[in-house]
């Protein structure tokens, strides 16, 4: 039994999401897509990419599926898309000018590159960043060892402050992926897959109750939080900090055009990176379903923060502009561990005041043995949680063919170790240290089991 859409009347926001898969990477004389290969013009990329005064060096290679290759210290992943909607680019206030207060984004047609993507390495800015192993036991637990890699290899010139390199650095990676867009798929397309998302039409509506033979279905919503710590611990939205930035509402599908961008060094295994908040499973399973499975009434984006003060004011703020949306559950996300445990339960314990439930996604960190305590913070209100998976379990790695980057840093990881070099080249490390391996947007493997 089908569920009408919310307001006939209404019109919402609408986006054709076009999808074009690549089956290889390549060097040429022109950046294109050739019979499923992309082709990439590397002097005239390298030439972009080292006209920022910071960088000295930027050096383009290819990993791919299957390959003995190990890229370390990773700093972000980045899906390749172009914006067909005049005057709303991707990465909207990163490589352009923004408002994210203006009249929003209209409907349109966004094109990705799928099966590829931009990835950052170059010498350690944090001691929190990570490893993808295309092969091996560590390519288990990681969805980029199934992507062909263009990584930029990034060296920066001597006497560069950490948070300008990280800077640099993480728009490197968006000029990338944005040059390769533009470069591959500006003209006219015939080829790809396409979906239509539908956005929540009205927010603050949803079935009530059965109606011209129509099933009641009910209203969810999405508390999305974004670590926004600082000290290289920041995510922004539409170029502006979140820290910055009180809680507010999203249009769901503002994170297909890269919206939402990482620009932080948190523990690999749970750091969301930019291509974590371009996909994000949570947002588009719930559009997916929109209408049929449950009326998707709203998403809410909300900060992590240090202080006291400032997590009880976030938390009311979030737990308010949820309640506006009339919902009858909330799915609650949070990025990163310790100290955004507390906003977690904050978040969960304020939105349950409202009479609304809610439904967590964690990872936990409990000891190499899974006996200790998994989060810092606890609530008795926080009844339903899903576990993305003990970030402390330690994973024997073998040594690769190939590193791409710098593995020394290995030890200076968060979850490596001083001891953690095994005599035969292998590394004995925490799933802390691998790229996306607990990411709490549930992208991996690992999950949770009542026995």
């Amino acid at each position: 039994m089908s569920y009408a859409r919310p307001h006939a009347g209404v019109h919402p926001v609408t986006h054709l999401w076009r999808k074009i898969t690549v089956t290889d990477l390549g060097f040429s004389s022109a950046t294109r897509v050739e019979n499923g290969k992309l082709l990439i013009d590397k002097g005239e990329l390298t030439a972009l990419l080292r006209s920022d005064p910071n960088i000295k060096d930027v050096q383009l290679t290819i990993a791919r599926p299957g390959d003995p290759v190990r890229i370390i210290p990773v700093k972000d992943v980045i899906e390749p898309r172009l914006s067909r909607i005049p005057g709303y680019p991707v990465f909207p206030g990163v490589l352009s000018a923004w408002d994210p207060d203006s009249d929003g984004i209209p409907s349109g047609e966004i094109v990705s590159l799928c099966g590829m993507v931009v990835t950052t390495v170059g010498s350690i800015v944090g001691f929190q960043e990570g490893i993808i192993d295309m092969s091996g036991p560590g390519a288990r637990y990681s969805l980029f060892s199934g992507m062909h890699h263009l990584v930029l290899d990034i060296s920066v010139k001597e006497g560069t402050e950490r948070h300008e390199h990280e800077k640099s650095v993480r728009l490197a990676g968006f000029k990338a992926s944005d040059y390769i867009a533009r470069s591959s798929l500006d003209g006219p397309l015939s080829s790809g897959t396409l979906e239509t998302l539908y956005n929540p039409a009205d927010p603050g509506f949803h079935g009530s109750g059965q109606s011209g033979g129509r099933k009641r279905v009910p209203g969810i919503a999405y508390l999305y939080m974004l670590q926004s710590q600082g000290l290289l611990h920041d995510t922004y939205y539409c170029g502006v900090d979140v820290k910055k930035m009180p809680p507010r509402r999203i249009v769901p599908t503002e994170v297909l055009f890269g919206a939402i961008v990482s620009g932080n060094c948190v523990s690999a295994c749970d750091k969301n990176t930019t291509y974590h908040h371009q996909n994000n499973p949570i947002i588009l399973d719930l559009l997916r379903g929109h209408g049929v499975d449950w009326d998707f009434v709203g998403c809410v984006i909300t900060n992590e923060n240090v202080t006291l003060g400032d997590k009880q004011r976030s938390s009311t703020q979030a737990a308010e502009l949820i309640a506006s949306l009339d919902p009858d559950g909330v799915i609650v996300s949070k990025e990163g561990f310790g100290n955004p445990d507390a906003d977690l339960m904050m978040n969960c314990s304020k939105i349950e005041a409202h009479g609304i439930k809610t439904v967590l996604l964690t990872d936990e960190f409990a000891g190499q043995d899974g006996a200790s305590q998994s989060l810092v913070d606890s609530h008795p209100n926080a009844d339903a949680i899903v576990s993305t998976g003990n970030a402390n379990e330690v994973i024997v790695l073998p040594p690769m063919e190939r590193v791409i980057g710098d593995d020394r840093v290995i030890t200076e990881l968060a979850g490596g170790s001083n001891k953690c070099r095994l005599p035969d080249g292998s590394v004995a490390i925490e799933l802390q240290a691998l790229i996306g391996s607990t990411n709490q947007l549930g992208f991996e493997r690992i999950s949770s089991r009542f026995k």
